[in-house]
């Protein structure tokens, strides 16, 4: 009797995949152990044995340590014996069972295993009289428990948990003893499991011993498996991740499926813990990416620190079997660390460790040894396996579970790959993605037809994935903000002087969206520009030449990201120059050139090759023939560009980011003048400072200028709104343009723009999805056509497809939509922007002939498309043979019915047979002898005919070319689609564009207070002082139901002006709200330049090119940078770089050193800003003899902070702080009252009030003999000044001396009287001012 079919579960068509595993990094000779008694154990999760050997003879007909194939394993199903012998303990008595035992541990005896398996009655059928017997690995089988060798277990006893090889990295050393054992060489696998796991193919360690496969193709169909149908997919995705049993199969047990064959020849192998298996692997300490330095740890793979049983399993190894992975490693050079050059992404490994490998073994190693700064996801079958020290990563990182033995071991489905890769590149991990290429059965053609000796299949490096370079997964599609990854380069002068210049070239990516900016400035010492750079970009990833760039740069890199993964190139080799990047690309497009005109398909974005002199830059995108022309201002760019594409190569992503790229240029870049940048410039620490982006507290979002503006319902609106806030707009005319825009969306036209973002809600992200279809529209990387995947890949591809069509369409609708506005709109920027055939493109007849190309609802659901009549040559041809085929057998069908004289005569389909001329038994005697009986039924038979048989053949060969371009007909849409890529590029930026247009609309509403359109001004010349000035200016975050029980206080301001001073001094006493008034005055001017309404009920301003912010305490110590010192280094910023139409806040410079010095400074900086360079500005201070020194200054305003005080418990003062900005000076600071708020011990308030007093009192005693020293002065000159007048008054009378030297010395005491007066007046003034 032929066993019956096991139902497929979801896993691969192998018997047990952990065997193949395991035995893939095993001794290559396992003698067998024929000594050991039978054993009936009772297996627990402490039990070191799963499966016993069976028999201490082995059979004579199949040798001692080999096993049937897997594809003779699933073919060769034993039965199940009743009453074989059975081992030492005593089977429970047969008795009839219920209901009673559900819930119930068991033990069930498997006879061809020899062993007990544990498990609990999961349910009872009382029709079929049988029990759900649930085994500790989540497999399940209805059992009569009468007919069965059963034991009850008491609860007592633990539950012994097998890890399966789905299970994350658990691997059941009980369970697989014997199953390792039992593995087939390669060597002989002549038949593999197309339809399964492919890792079958591998060279278990086997050498040199061989097994036939029997029946093979007789029951080729029993391998087969249907992954739609796979009941238990999701089963056993989640013990992947999880490795805790659920409910499996319902079919037969995958036990039950072992072989018999295979049992006689077993022999133990993993006692104690595996002893083929340990042999092979080493202690491997773990490092966690915490930052890019610590990252390159991970390369040497020495430095995991293991804890627990981990430890206790895995550090034996390290001494015993990678030795070389010590204080003996060497790089594949054989250079040692320290050496020049050394590279510890390589590893060297010594011979006779690799002779010691199997083959398997040695293809993992050899992937491993030039990528030791990498995890490895070695792709085997339907799994994804992580070994050594990668092992230990997967567990640590992705939650999953060693597999037994003294190996690490791990892995996972290749369904949970996205979500895998995604974390560790998120940790700081690089992925190293190995995968097959060649399945069993190719390989075995290889061997046949080539005389190839591999006993492993193909596998190649389909992709590296790091932070910087992933492109898809479930965290990606959450955070719409982009991840750039940035390549740097530098070149310096003059750095031995102050007047130092180094010249940055920098090429940003967004892999995700295809974007490319490339840019090159010239910065000054600090690096401020390539500072700012970051800031506004914070780069998940640097790609930098190694030991080129300064200490410098080094510094700035470390202080304005946030731990990105650095990368290091070799310079010329790796990181190339302006000419090989130059030239690299061009090969890439000519290649791109070449394959379009081969296909007879064009690329709007790939320009023919011309024959004038622009020939080299005929096929270049203008961004990069601009950078080409500029010669040495686009050099550093340039080569920054080739640093990328090198990189990107590694990842497989170079020419799929190049074909598709939207270039940019950096708007600082330095072939244009700084003079005429568009832009308003907020360096980095305006950025930080103002919190654009990021808060101080946790560098999040919340309370910053990006979230209270973001209104946005589309990824890529709250991306570009992120670039718009970077660069407010500086020429007058384009704010002007875009005010109008914002305020034309509100007001009457706010029912339509709600309308419209209501519809852009339900978009995807068009534009990340676009640049994967881009992708998609040639085979490369994990896509390549010879890559194995058991993933419908090709139902994903077509669904993301449709998901773009639907976007482009619902796009364009919206717009139409919206575009009844334009009737009463002015704006410019709303007629571009939703007039098609200008800023929107027309789309509408291309989308038009891809929704009449085929059903989309259809072909989401089904996974493939049908494409309509007259849409694909190639599909209508095959259909069109299809039919002629079809029809001239329905025309001989009626030739037929005359040739035999009856009209009932038809075709019929039996099973797989079609097309059978069924006859009428009565017309048995008529039927030519050439006719062919196929099958009958009563009253009729049913023939083939000659004709019939030929049409069949030509029938089956035109549904076979039907199937292919079936097949082919979504890389042809895909690639009619791309030929419009600028189209769907130019759709996505409109509808971004509006998107954050009416984001900034709404955003007015959303202010607490008044909201005011701001009055822009031409920007002022230089003899006059361009003005910022507001009535009742509010906060653009801070809101009134956002301060609790108080309400934000607004006030009026006024800064420059032809008749109000340029710059405010500014005093009051602590936590007052200088500091926030500062703010919310730069602040409102960026929202001004931005386009947007302002919370104010006035607002004017002339246009500010650059903000210039210092404020709050913080160091740089990991740039070795001290408090003071980073505020003064920004200070210095401010101080060489501001303008006449610069805005500058500065908040208490000079509080980090002693009063004098730091006051000295503060005076001096003031000093520079309002006479030097004479720009707007804001000074708020603790200094208040800065108040003195400007009293009299009118291009000063001294204001303060209002506040009431009163006299506390004992003298210490309570202050009401008004925040009420108020004309004059403020005499004191009243710093104890913060530490009474602060809720300091009333005993040090009293202390420190008696001490202040103090001091005040000591400071005016100083203050009043400084008085009285002046005074002095004071009372001799003018004792003198009158004896000089006397004896002038003696000679005028006594006429001794002309008239006009009497006169000349009158006007010489009059200056000097006049000074006396100043002098005295000043003397007086200070004294009753202190």
């Amino acid at each position: 009797m032929a066993p019956t079919r096991r139902q497929s579960n979801g896993r691969s068509p192998l018997v047990n995949q952990q065997r193949q595993i395991t035995s893939f990094f095993s001794k290559s000779h396992i003698p067998s152990n024929q000594n050991n008694p039978t054993k009936s154990p009772n297996l627990n999760k402490h039990s070191p044995n799963r499966n016993p050997s069976p028999s201490p003879t082995p059979n004579p007909n199949s040798p001692s340590p080999s096993t049937p194939s897997p594809v003779q394993s699933k073919l060769k199903k034993p039965l199940l014996v009743i009453g074989a012998s059975t081992p030492s303990p005593t089977p429970a008595s047969v008795k009839s069972y219920g209901g009673e035992v559900v819930g119930k541990r068991i033990k069930v005896y498997w006879p061809l295993d020899k062993s007990w398996y544990q498990g609990f009655v999961k349910s009872f059928d009382k029709d079929a009289g049988k029990h759900l017997v649930q085994y500790d690995d989540a497999e399940e089988e209805m059992l009569n428990l009468e007919n069965e060798n059963i034991e009850w277990v008491p609860e007592s006893v633990k539950k012994f948990k097998r890890l399966r090889r789905g299970s994350s990295f658990g691997f059941d050393k009980a369970e697989t003893e014997n199953e390792v054992d039992n593995i087939k060489d390669e060597d002989d696998e002549s038949n593999g499991d197309s339809g399964g796991d492919d890792s079958s193919d591998e060279d278990w360690g086997m050498k040199g011993e061989k097994e036939t496969i029997d029946d093979c193709e007789d029951e080729e169909e029993d391998m087969d498996l249907d992954d739609d149908n796979d009941d238990d997919d999701d089963e056993e995705e989640v013990r992947a991740m999880k490795s805790k049993g659920k409910q499996g199969g319902k079919g037969e047990s995958m036990k039950r499926k072992m072989s018999g064959q295979g049992k006689a020849g077993s022999a133990k192998k993993l006692k104690g813990g595996g002893e083929g298996v340990s042999k092979d692997a080493s202690k491997v300490s773990f490092i966690e990416p915490k930052s890019s330095a610590e990252s390159e740890k991970t390369s040497n793979g020495m430095n995991i620190v293991l804890s627990g049983d981990a430890s206790e399993r895995f550090s034996l190894r390290e001494a015993e079997k990678l030795h070389f992975l010590g204080e003996q490693r060497r790089d594949a050079k054989k250079r040692r660390p320290g050496d020049e050059n050394y590279d510890p992404r390589t590893l060297y490994l010594p011979p006779d460790f690799l002779k010691s490998l199997s083959g398997g073994q040695r293809q993992w190693w050899e992937f491993k040894s030039k990528h030791m700064d990498k995890v490895l996801f070695f792709k085997m079958g339907k799994f994804y396996e992580l070994f050594e020290m990668d092992a230990h990563i997967g567990a640590k990182e992705l939650d999953l579970q060693y597999m037994k033995g003294e190996q690490p071991h791990c892995g996972f489905p290749e369904k949970n790959f996205s979500m895998n890769v995604e974390k560790l590149a998120r940790k700081g991990y690089r992925v190293l993605v190995v995968e097959q290429t060649e399945t069993p059965e190719q390989l075995e053609l290889r061997r046949k037809e080539k005389g190839s000796k591999d006993k492993v299949v193909k596998r190649e490096i389909c992709a590296v994935v790091t932070k910087g370079t992933l492109t898809d997964g479930e965290m990606l599609s959450a955070n719409p903000d982009a991840s750039y990854l940035m390549a740097v380069t530098e070149s310096c002068h003059n750095l031995a002087t102050q007047t130092a210049k180094r010249i940055f070239g920098v090429c940003v990516v967004d892999i995700a969206t295809s974007r490319v900016i490339l840019g090159q400035f010239e910065d000054d010492s600090d690096c401020s520009a390539l500072s700012c750079l970051l800031s506004e970009l914070r780069p998940v990833e640097i790609v930098k030449p190694a030991k080129l760039l300064s200490p410098e740069t080094e510094k700035v890199l470390m202080r304005h990201t946030r731990s990105p993964l650095v990368n290091e190139l070799i310079p010329l080799l790796e990181f190339w120059n302006a000419e090989k990047s130059v030239q690299e690309v061009k090969n890439i497009y000519h290649h791109a050139i070449d394959k379009s005109n081969s296909m007879s398909s064009t690329r709007e974005n790939l320009h023919p090759v011309t024959s004038n002199a622009e020939e080299d830059l005929g096929c270049l995108p203008d961004v990069l023939s601009e950078l080409v022309r500029a010669g040495e201002d686009g050099s550093n760019a340039l080569s920054a560009l080739g640093g990328t594409l090198f990189y990107l190569k590694q990842a497989f992503l170079d020419e799929t980011l190049l074909r598709f790229a939207k270039f940019e240029l950096l708007p600082c870049s330095g072939f244009s003048d700084v003079i005429s940048k568009p832009y308003l410039v907020l360096d980095a620490a305006a950025i930080e400072n103002l919190e654009i982006f990021e808060n101080s507290r946790n560098g999040d979002t919340l309370g910053t200028l990006y979230a209270q503006l973001n209104h946005c319902v589309t990824a890529f609106g709250k991306r570009l709104l992120k670039t718009w806030l970077a660069r407010p707009l500086y020429h007058v005319e384009s704010i002007k343009e875009r005010q109008e825009a914002v305020g034309s969306l509100g007001g009457v036209n706010l029912p339509f723009a709600l309308e419209f973002r209501k519809a852009l809600s339900r978009l995807p992200d068009v534009e990340r999805l676009l640049a994967r279809v881009f992708s998609s529209s040639e085979a490369n990387g994990r896509n390549a056509n010879k890559v194995v995947l058991y993933e419908d890949a090709a139902k994903k591809q077509l669904q993301e497809f449709i998901s773009v069509l639907r976007g482009c369409e619902l796009m364009t609708q919206a717009c139409s939509t919206l575009g009844v506005i334009l009737e009463n709109v002015e704006s410019k920027q709303l007629h571009h922007l939703l007039t098609p055939g200008k800023g929107l493109p027309d789309v509408k007849s291309v989308l038009t002939h891809f929704k009449d190309a085929f059903d989309w609802v259809e072909a989401n659901n089904s996974g493939r498309i049908i494409p309509h009549e007259g849409v694909d040559l190639e599909y209508d041809s095959a259909c069109k043979k299809v039919k002629e085929i079809e029809s001239s057998l329905t025309k001989y069908l009626k030739e037929q019915r005359n040739f035999l004289g009856d009209p009932s005569i038809s075709f019929v389909t039996v099973g797989k047979e079609a097309y059978l001329l069924e006859v009428p038994e009565s017309l048995r005697g008529s039927i030519p002898r050439d006719y062919e009986l196929r099958s009958s039924k009563k009253g009729f038979f049913r023939y083939w005919t000659p004709n019939i048989k030929k049409s069949l053949e030509k029938l089956s060969q035109a549904e076979s070319e039907k199937e292919s371009s079936l097949k082919s007909i979504l890389q042809r849409l895909i690639g009619r689609f791309c030929e419009h890529h600028l189209k769907w590029r130019q759709l996505v930026s409109a509808i971004a564009e509006l998107d954050v247009l009416i984001s900034l609309a709404i955003a007015s509403d959303f202010y607490g207070g008044p909201t005011c359109r701001p009055i822009m001004m031409k920007p002022s010349c230089t003899n006059e002082v361009p003005c910022i000035s507001a009535k009742s200016l509010g906060h653009p975050v801070l809101r009134s139901d956002s301060l609790g029980k108080g309400s934000f206080v607004p006030n009026d301001i006024t800064i420059g002006g032809s008749d109000n001073a340029s710059f405010i001094l500014l005093t009051g006493p602590n936590m007052g709200g200088k500091s926030t008034l500062l703010r919310q005055v730069c602040l409102a001017v960026i929202l001004a330049q931005l386009g947007a309404y302002v919370p104010a009920e006035s607002f004017e301003l002339s246009p500010v090119d650059r903000i210039f912010v210092r404020m709050g305490a913080k160091d740089h110590i990991m740039a070795g940078q001290s408090t003071f010192l980073t505020e003064l280094s920004e200070t210095a910023t401010m101080l060489a770089s501001a303008t006449h139409n610069s805005l500058v806040a500065l908040d208490e410079l000079g509080r980090g050193t002693s009063t004098s010095d730091g006051q000295a400074i503060a005076e001096s900086v003031l000093e520079h800003f309002v006479h030097k360079v004479q720009c707007r500005g804001m000074f708020s201070t603790h200094y208040h003899r800065l108040a003195v020194d400007y009293r009299k200054n009118p291009k000063v305003s001294l204001c303060h902070m209002a506040c009431q005080v009163g006299n506390g418990i004992d003298a210490v003062e309570e202050v009401t702080f008004l925040y009420r900005l108020t004309p004059g000076a403020c005499p004191k600071s009243y710093g104890v009252n913060v530490a009474r708020l602060a809720g300091l011990p009333d005993s040090v308030l009293r202390k420190a009030a008696v001490k202040s007093r103090e001091f005040e009192a000591t400071y005016g005693k100083h203050r009043r003999a400084e008085k009285n020293l002046y005074i002095q002065c004071s009372d001799d000159e003018v004792v003198e000044f009158i004896k000089n007048l006397n004896k002038i008054a003696a000679k005028l009378s006594y006429h001794e001396s002309p008239e006009s030297k009497s006169i000349s010395c009158l006007t010489e005491l009059q200056h000097r009287a006049r000074m006396l007066m100043q002098q005295s007046g000043s003397v007086r003034t200070f004294g009753v001012d202190q």
